[in-house]
């Protein structure tokens, strides 16, 4: 078995170049993972798991990744590589980072173990890149510094994580969003009407009635608050002049995380 490598998979070359030719690829290898997380979850996820699934022995995998966590790597790298940039260059930065944010959305619906996998490990791979890349390009005329670019990519990746993980939360214990909201609105009322929250009963007396909020436009809503909230013209980027900062996380779908 291989030793634990110190080095990011990303760093490595796919073939050493020496011995017989590989059966496998890291594509294959990826893809098979997949299919076992789609399927049952990422607990299912084990080097010996995919093996069986290639048709090989669990030590054959150890010649393309060191450990399972390379493993989840390239699976993260490769439903990254979902996201389609085709529709973005709108000419507003703000409908470009919603597009991508629906579609990171999408990944995550799609393959739901993504959420756990990316919540310790943000996602470095080729495809993470390509869209920071896309990101940053959609905010490049745009009167901020780089920091604050960075930071709302993050940031807004964090978001729409949580807000995804909500939907597949309700989806599991079989709830529609309107039927939640519905259960969650009676409930406040409930409590709005006791007397003992009187700021909560203001807020609620506020709401539009009538109308459900769709889980569309609730994304949309509150991505927007965030994005034009973050990213204001900067007159210090760094907020400490002086004191250097490790720039965030901001590659794909995931949490922001500093590194």
């Amino acid at each position: 078995m291989a030793e634990p490598s110190t080095h990011s998979i990303w760093l490595r070359p796919e073939r050493s170049g020496r011995g017989p030719t590989p059966t496998f690829d890291r594509d294959r290898i990826a893809a098979a993972g997949v299919a076992l997380a789609d399927a049952d979850g990422l607990p299912a996820v084990t080097m010996r798991a995919v093996a069986v699934a290639l048709g090989a022995g669990p030590a054959s995998l150890y010649r393309y990744v060191a450990t399972r966590d390379e493993l989840l790597e390239l699976m993260i790298d490769q439903v990254n590589g979902e996201i389609s940039y085709a529709a973005l260059g709108s000419g507003h930065w703000l409908d470009d980072l919603l597009a991508l944010a629906r579609q990171s959305r999408g990944v995550y619906l799609a393959h739901p173990w993504l959420l756990d996998a990316t919540a310790t490990r943000p996602p470095m791979g080729p495809n993470a890149v390509s869209y920071l890349e896309h990101a940053l390009a959609a905010l490049a005329e745009l009167d901020v510094g780089p920091r604050t670019k960075l930071e709302a990519i993050a940031i807004l990746n964090a978001v729409v994580s949580t807000l995804t993980r909500a939907i597949h939360t309700q989806r599991l214990a079989g709830q529609t969003i309107p039927r939640w909201q519905q259960d969650q609105a009676e409930y406040l009322a409930q409590v709005a009407m006791a007397g003992h929250h009187p700021n909560l009963a203001t807020a609620l007396a506020g709401q539009p009635s009538g109308a459900e909020d769709s889980s569309e436009s609730f994304f949309d809503r509150i991505l927007t608050r965030v994005l034009t909230g973050l990213l204001q013209p900067d007159e210090i980027d760094d907020p400490v002049p002086g004191r250097a900062q490790a720039a965030p996380s901001a590659a794909g779908p995931g949490p922001a995380t500093d590194s």
